[in-house]
């Protein structure tokens, strides 16, 4: 086969509407970085720049370019022109001839142009219709509600629903060759996949079986197959299709992060027509092991639970929207640099969210690479979509090419068949026979047996939250979630309930939580202008998507923390209640475990700067949460559950029930360990009021309460505004797991202030090692460098009187000592009133 690239050439764009004047663009692209390029439009992301910018959605835009075609390739019996994405409306023309019009982004196109083609020179356009002008054109009769389109009617289009906005992105329509393109000229023949199967055995033992697929099936063909792994063959396989089996003794198995390694194994398949000669190969990386979802019945109902090598895996992690609001143009480095931040935080579970895109091949590279499993959502999301036998016709297309590009990977866990259309649409499901009849085709029919067909090993879910085929999907009663299937608790944030509510629920799989925060002041700095920074000014509230997003930022701070007395305290504190927020959270759900066996906390990245509820922001700068999501998803974890609430009584005046506090190890390291938890209660002013500690031995996904403290004595002696709760876990002399617990708000208790002593040693032109002592307690101490890209081995730490704490920090370009002294910037929660 022949193939010849396109997105080389070079390309031009114009406003098709406006017939205006060609210049050059990038391909795979989109419009607004093509016309940010040439300093046509402003930084979309800067200031109020989003409101000016809605008119590009409403022109048609035009793409083209010439490109030479060897003579040799005419002489193949077929040339394929492929485009593996058009976002969306697409008009093609082959040498001035309409060729194809186009209505699904999802889609791999594929047509036959051999006739339309000369040798030499020939021309390709793009014409993308207006897609905010075909809007209220395109399927009149569907009429959903729209939960995060402002304009309403996204779903009537296979377009990435996020570009219309959300509660956390911007709207930018856009549109463009977003995804690769390519000639390629075949003859008799065309190998379009390999399905590889693998079959586990007792002794240890994996079979491979592959099964080419071919454009047009042909019994006479035969393959080679290779195995290998780090550049060494383990197995060789030749024949026709029905020999193509392989058993690999000794295998390396896959594992998820902190399990094991992620050993990838290379299987080379080159197929040959009846005279010996090659016309296709397919080569992919594949991780050797099982993954089942297991609803078993249990005690508490059914579980929902991933079993990867027949462990039962905690899935600890994050939900994944886009990357950036233009994907197109995005490198392998702007995926691994949150991903592997993702693990450095002990995720082993991304769930990519139905909302967005079906992910890039460099995405799911990284999530092999680093062992993070991934859900995959079928991309749709909240709003109900049409059942007319076009639109069905579209998906089952799409299902199909996106099932048989992601289906070998080893990191992939689920097929999700939607985003919260279930829960959100209950009411009109329940009502309206059509809505529910559109419903069922797509994720009872459509997509499952494209699964069934396609896949057959990765198992489908229907909707997510879901209870599961076969039980009550009453929405209105969160307590079902405590008996099967997945869900999303959002009373804490959207409902303001305390967050202690999430301690009030034992669900089986919770896959979306969260908690807002603002960006930090230097990512802020990009895209607010000096003074224009105020959270109820048109910026900042342009730069919050959330309705009343700011105002419950600023009700959930104010239940924990005191005024801060600037901008940057209250970003600061802003991070610190999201962090606070999802610790609770999580570490509720771990101490439950194997009632609970996962946890994906909403959401790991941004698609633009914005205030939002990700622990990495859009530059890349980890959040608090991020920092602290290291400690709360460690394999070994020491955690406290304080029984008890304190509440405001007439008159402002407090009441507690606070007495004591419960002591919980968890663990889900594969060796078994023997620990010492310690423990000390701390007066405000340095002294110790009590101290204990316990040996403990710590199993493989145990949850132990190992320990109860009675503290009413002290409470009563001292008061718990002066009181705070240190506890550290020990495994082999070296402290695994710490954290401090407050007893009351830390808003009521009068934190000491001291000057932090600071020494810097420079390792390296690029490392250096900074140790941090305090003469009297700091919470979640900070400490930044601005301007200055930066990995720190913690931060957001507690400083313990007279302790030292060493960090080590890693910079992207060589400094000095003077520099960094300079530089530096340290707050605690004390400095921030």
């Amino acid at each position: 086969m022949f193939t010849l690239p396109l997105a080389p050439v070079a390309w031009k764009f114009r406003d098709a509407t406006k017939q205006s004047a060609w210049r050059s663009a990038t391909v795979p692209g989109c419009v607004h970085r093509d016309l940010l390029r040439h300093g046509l439009i402003p930084d979309p992301f800067y200031g109020t720049n989003e409101l000016d910018l809605q008119w590009i959605e409403h022109r048609d835009w035009e793409y083209a370019a010439t490109f030479n075609v060897p003579a040799a390739a005419l002489a193949e019996d077929t040339v394929d022109l492929v485009c593996d994405g058009l976002d969306t409306l697409a008009t093609v023309y082959l040498n001035g001839r309409e060729l194809a019009r186009t209505d699904n982004m999802f889609i791999s196109w594929r047509w036959n142009v051999k006739s339309r083609l000369r040798a030499g020179r020939n021309e390709l356009r793009f014409v993308f219709a207006s897609a905010g002008r075909a809007l209220p054109k395109t399927r009149p009769e569907h009429q959903p509600k729209e939960f995060n389109d402002s304009v309403g009617r996204c779903s009537v289009f296979r377009k990435e629903q996020c570009q219309f906005g959300w509660d956390w992105g911007p709207r930018f329509v856009t549109a463009g060759l977003w995804r690769d393109l390519r000639l390629e000229a075949w003859s008799a023949h065309r190998l379009d996949s390999v399905r590889v199967t693998q079959t586990h055995a007792r002794d240890g033992s994996v079979t491979l079986a592959f099964a080419p697929e071919l454009a047009r099936p042909d019994p006479t063909v035969t393959y080679a197959v290779t195995v290998s792994l780090d550049d060494q063959v383990v197995a060789v396989v030749t024949g026709p299709i029905k020999d193509l089996q392989s058993k690999i003794e000794n295998p390396q198995l896959w594992w998820p992060n902190d399990h094991g390694a992620q050993p990838l194994y290379t299987v080379d398949v080159c197929a040959f027509d009846r005279a010996g000669r090659e016309f296709g190969r397919w080569s992919r990386r594949i991780g050797l092991r099982t993954i089942v979802l297991d609803r078993s019945k249990d005690k508490w109902g059914e579980s929902f639970q991933f079993v990867v090598n027949g462990r039962l895996i905690f899935a600890k992690g994050a939900n994944w929207i886009p990357a950036h609001s233009f994907v197109a143009g995005l490198t392998r480095a702007d995926y691994e640099r949150d991903l592997s931040s993702a693990v450095r935080a002990h995720m082993n579970m991304m769930r990519v969210w139905g909302g967005g895109l079906y992910e890039s091949e460099e995405f799911y590279d990284v999530c092999d690479e680093l062992g993070l499993l991934v859900w995959q959502d079928f991309m749709f999301a909240c709003t109900l979509y049409p059942g007319d036998r076009a639109f069905l016709d579209s998906v089952a297309v799409e299902a199909a090419h996106n099932i048989r590009r992601i289906r070998h990977r080893a990191s992939l866990a689920l097929w999700c068949g939607n985003n919260e259309i279930e829960t959100l649409n209950w009411d009109a499901l329940k009502k309206d026979k059509k809505l529910r009849r559109n419903y069922d085709a797509l994720f009872h029919k459509i997509l499952p047996a494209a699964v069934a067909t396609h896949d057959a090993v990765t198992p489908y879910w229907p909707t997510s939250p879901s209870r599961g085929p076969g039980h009550s999907n009453d929405y209105t009663d969160k307590s079902l979630g405590e008996k099967t299937g997945d869900t999303h608790y959002w009373d804490v944030w959207h409902a303001r309930h305390p967050v202690k509510d999430y301690e009030k629920w034992r669900f089986r799989f919770v896959s979306e939580f969260g908690m807002q925060s603002y960006a930090s002041p230097e990512t802020q700095a990009t895209f607010a202008p000096a003074g224009d920074n105020n959270v109820f000014g048109p910026v900042m509230e342009n730069h919050q998507k959330n309705t009343a997003g700011n105002q419950i930022i600023l009700d959930y701070v104010s239940r924990l923390y005191r005024f801060p007395k600037g901008q940057d305290a209250l970003i600061y504190l802003s991070q610190l209640n999201q962090a606070h927020c999802m610790q609770t959270g999580v570490e509720h759900y771990r101490r439950i475990m194997p009632v609970c066996m996962g946890a994906l906390y909403w959401q790991l990245n941004d698609c633009w700067p914005v205030a939002s509820w990700s622990s990495i922001e859009h530059t890349g700068r980890w959040k608090a949460l991020q920092h602290i999501a290291r400690r709360f998803f460690a394999p070994a974890l020491i955690s406290a559950h304080v029984p008890g609430t304190e509440t405001a009584i007439i008159g402002n005046y407090r009441r507690t029930t606070v007495r004591e506090v419960h002591l919980h190890t968890v663990y889900d390291a594969p060796a078994p360990a023997a620990g010492v938890l310690l423990w000390d209660l701390f007066h405000v002013d340095g002294r110790i009021v009590q101290s204990g500690k316990k040996n403990v031995r710590l199993r493989y996904g145990q949850a132990v309460r190992q320990q109860t403290l009675d503290l009413a004595k002290p409470l009563a002696t001292h008061g718990r505004d002066h009181l705070y709760l240190r506890i550290a876990l020990e495994i082999d002399g070296r402290r695994v797991s710490e954290e401090t617990v407050f007893l009351t708000p830390p808003r009521f208790i009068d934190l000491p202030k001291a000057e932090t002593e600071t020494t810097i040693r420079l390792l390296t032109p690029q490392k250096a090692l900074l140790t941090f002592q305090s003469p009297v307690f700091q919470h979640r101490f900070a400490f930044e460098f601005p301007g200055l890209a930066h990995q720190s081995s913690d931060n957001y730490f507690e400083l313990y009187p007279r302790e030292k704490k060493e960090v080590l920090v890693e910079f992207a370009q060589p400094v000095t000592k003077a520099a960094l002294a300079k530089l530096l910037r340290k707050q605690s929660l004390a400095d921030t009133y």
